[in-house]
C-alpha cells in the first residue's frame, strides 16, 4: 500500500461556501468513477454557519409553505444543560428519549474532476443540494454505480427522522434525475454493484438497530434497482480486534479473477474507523470467500490523526487502473486522500 505522496488532494481551502454566510468545515467521503478521460470525485461538503465555543450555529431545510426554506438553528450551550454537545458531529439528549437533536454541520455534494486522479478542482456550485424533507439535515456519504451507461450516485439522506438512502442517476455529470428513496430510516452505506448478477442487482446495506445489537453489512437484491428486497445479514465483523462498535460497507465492489472485492470499514469502542476488505463469491455475493482480519488502512499520518473528527480513515469510492486500485478516502471527517493497492497486495492480505 502506498499512500499518495500529495496527501491531501483536496481540503477545506479547495472550496467555496454554497451561499454567502457558511464555511465549509470538510470535503470528505467521496464517490469515485471515471468519465471520458477524467476520474470524478462525488464529494461530500460540510458546511455550517461558523465557529464557536459558545454555540452550535447549522442550516438546515424546514419547510415553509409549500417547500423547503434553509434557516440557521442556534444552540448556546450555557442555556442547554440538557443537551450533551462532546461529540463534535452531533448534539445529543442527556437522558430520557436519548437521541440526535441535530447534526453540527450540514452536507450536501459537490463534483470535484482531475485529469491524472491526484490534482482535482472542485466545482464552485453543489452538484445536488437538499431539497426534501428526508434531506432536511443534509445529503452525505455518495457512492457512484456505472451501470450500462448510467451512473447511478447513491447517498444517505439526514433528517430529524434518522438516515435514509437516496438514488440519483445521470449519464452526463450535468443533468441528474432524483429516483427518491431506496431505503427507509435507518440505514446507509448502500453500495449497488455495477452489474447483475443471475438477473438481479444487488446492494450492500447497513440498516441500524442500536437496541438489539451493533450494526451488520447486509446484502439485498432488485429487478430494477429501486426496489429492493430479500435482505440477509452479510458480514458483522465479528471477530474482528478492531472494530467492536460499527461496521459497513465503503467503495463499490469491483469484480476481479477472484471475485467481487469490497473494502468495508469498522470502528473500534474509541471511534477510530479504519478499513478492511473482503472477497464475495463472483455469481453468488452472498458468500463470503475470505476478508481481512487486520485493517489494510489505519490512521497514521497527521492528516489522518488529526482534523474535524480525527483518528479516521473511510472510503466510499475507488477506481482500478490495471492491476492497482486507487483507493480515495475521507480522512479526519475534513480531507479527500489516496492510497494505492495492487490486486496482490490485496489478496495477499485476505483469510479464509
Amino acid at each position: 500500500m502506498m499512500r499518495c505522496a500529495e496527501n491531501p488532494l483536496l481540503t477545506v481551502r479547495d472550496v467555496k461556501p454554497s451561499r454567502p454566510g457558511l464555511c465549509v468545515r470538510g470535503i470528505f467521503n467521496c464517490g469515485a468513477c471515471r468519465f471520458g478521460d477524467q476520474i470524478l470525485l462525488v464529494c461530500r461538503v460540510a458546511e455550517s454557519a461558523g465557529d464557536s465555543p459558545r454555540e452550535v450555529a447549522v442550516p438546515v431545510m424546514r419547510r415553509r409553505g409549500a417547500g423547503l426554506r434553509m434557516e440557521l438553528l442556534r444552540l448556546l450551550r450555557s442555556e442547554h444543560p440538557e443537551l450533551d454537545f462532546s461529540d463534535g458531529r452531533t448534539v445529543l439528549r442527556r437522558s430520557g428519549a436519548r437521541g440526535v437533536v441535530c447534526l453540527t454541520s450540514f452536507s450536501h455534494l459537490r463534483l470535484a474532476r482531475s485529469f491524472d486522479g491526484v490534482h482535482f478542482r472542485v466545482d464552485e456550485r453543489p452538484m445536488a443540494f437538499p431539497e426534501t424533507e428526508e434531506e432536511s439535515w443534509g445529503m452525505e456519504d455518495p457512492r457512484v454505480t456505472r451501470i450500462a451507461g448510467n451512473y447511478y450516485i447513491s447517498y444517505t439522506a439526514v433528517s430529524a427522522r434518522g438516515p435514509a438512502v437516496g438514488l440519483m442517476r445521470t449519464r452526463d455529470f450535468c443533468r441528474f434525475e432524483r429516483l427518491g428513496l431506496i431505503f427507509a430510516p435507518e440505514n446507509k452505506d448502500v453500495a449497488i454493484f455495477p452489474a447483475r448478477i443471475g438477473g438481479l442487482y444487488y446492494a450492500l446495506n447497513r440498516p441500524v438497530c442500536p437496541q438489539f445489537g451493533a450494526p451488520q453489512i447486509w446484502i439485498c437484491k432488485s429487478p430494477d434497482l429501486v426496489s429492493w428486497g430479500r435482505q440477509r445479514p452479510l458480514f458483522s465483523g465479528a471477530g474482528l480486534g478492531w472494530g467492536g462498535l460499527k461496521v459497513g460497507g465503503g467503495a463499490v465492489p469491483f469484480l476481479t479473477e477472484k471475485g467481487w472485492v469490497e473494502f468495508y470499514h469498522a470502528a473500534d469502542g474509541r471511534s477510530r474507523y479504519r478499513l478492511g476488505a473482503m472477497l464475495l463469491d463472483r455469481d453468488d455475493p452472498e458468500k463470503i470467500l475470505a476478508w481481512t482480519k487486520e485493517p489494510l488502512l489505519r490512521p497514521e499520518t497527521e492528516y489522518e490523526k488529526r482534523g474535524f473528527f480525527g483518528g479516521t480513515v473511510f472510503t466510499c469510492g475507488c477506481v482500478r487502473d490495471g492491476d492497482r486500485v486507487l483507493l480515495y478516502y475521507g480522512a479526519a471527517d475534513d480531507k479527500i486522500c489516496r492510497a494505492d493497492f495492487t490486486l496482490d497486495e490485496i489478496f495477499r492480505a485476505l483469510r479464509h
